[in-house]
């Protein structure tokens, strides 16, 4: 019988020590792995960017960045991350449309729309940036502005804005860039400076939180519509086929493909966001009871349910080795073998 509970003992320290080798060896594997994904992920920061030539010039505003398109003086691009903190800003608008300074060759300016019949169509709208008094300020800059109908610019387009919130305040985070379409001209223009007038207006979004990364594009005529939104969804690929913008390159090119070559409408909460002042104040004051608890990449997930196994098998054998010692503690003491010292 000793012989037996001898032998199991020896076999239980050989495991013990293969499990803890081989959790070495996978930790020692494995975190290089996570650290790479975890700097990649930092690289990830400006996600919202398209893709730009040596040539172009990014102009950074609060809360968002645009790429200006001196020929139809305006954005080509505006590009900004939105989350659910944003969404409830509650700052009132003070409506200060004025030039960009930061626009070296000059900015449309206010004349250009005046009496023109259209209106300073936010690009990045002021709804997205209320969370600060210099991100609301930043996005009245006619940098920031596009000529549009005014049917669409205070129906379908602010209804498809206050969808893309609805998305922000489900997600966490969400990365938007929107703009007019610039490709598809001659256009009518207005205004000393000739501000073109477009045809169509686009959003893309990129939901790039685990466990469900999705992409999603929309491609809106610059007239009015009662239309559902679901009528002008499209993929975020079909938008980069009219726009000849490269969104979301710094997405991993096998995942890109994936995202931006389909998308699912019923993915998506497609109700638009609403919230008082009441309500929004209160998400301010306790947003702690609103933020799901944050989620870790799909490589962090599969490495950590690993290492807890490994540990788990590591701790089981270290309960059988104190075990086994503490019975032999106890044998040697009940046959007098344990001598004290003074």
């Amino acid at each position: 019988m000793g012989k037996k509970r001898v032998k199991n003992r020896g076999k239980r320290v050989l495991i013990f020590a293969t499990v803890l080798i081989i959790g070495m060896v996978v930790l020692w594997v494995l975190t290089p792995t996570v650290s790479e994904y975890e700097s990649e992920q930092a690289s990830l920061i400006a996600l919202e960017i398209p893709y730009t030539t040596d040539g172009d010039e990014i102009i950074e505003h609060t809360g968002f960045s645009l790429l200006y398109n001196e020929d139809h003086e305006q954005a080509q691009w505006v590009a900004y991350q939105l989350t659910r903190d944003h969404v409830y800003g509650n700052l009132p608008r003070k409506d200060n449309f004025r030039e960009d300074p930061k626009i070296s060759t000059g900015s449309a300016v206010l004349a250009d729309y005046r009496g023109s019949g259209y209106d300073r169509g936010h690009l990045a709208p002021a709804g997205d940036l209320s969370y600060s008094e210099e991100s609301l300020s930043d996005s009245f800059y006619l940098s920031n502005m596009s000529p549009q109908d005014p049917s669409f610019n205070r129906g379908v387009w602010s209804r498809l804005e206050a969808t893309v919130r609805n998305y922000a305040s489900h997600e966490g985070l969400i990365y938007v860039v929107t703009g007019p379409v610039l490709t598809d001209g001659p256009y009518k223009t207005i205004g000393k400076n000739e501000v073109s007038v477009p045809n169509y207006y686009y959003k893309v979004i990129l939901d790039y939180t685990e466990p469900e990364k999705k992409a999603i594009g929309f491609i809106v005529p610059n007239e009015g519509s009662k239309e559902s939104l679901e009528v002008f969804a499209t993929s975020v690929e079909e938008v980069e086929k009219l726009t000849g913008i490269d969104f979301f390159y710094q997405v991993p090119k096998e995942e890109q493909q994936i995202l931006e070559s389909s998308f699912d409408y019923s993915l998506w909460p497609n109700e638009e966001f609403r919230a008082t002042k009441a309500e929004k104040e209160a998400y301010l004051e306790n947003k702690e009871d609103f933020i799901p608890p944050p989620q870790g990449s799909l490589i962090y997930t599969v490495v950590k349910e690993n290492v807890d196994k490994i540990m788990v098998m590591v701790k089981k054998e270290v309960n059988y080795l104190i075990g086994d010692l503490l019975e032999l503690l106890h044998s040697n003491f009940t046959k007098g073998a344990i001598v004290s010292v003074d």
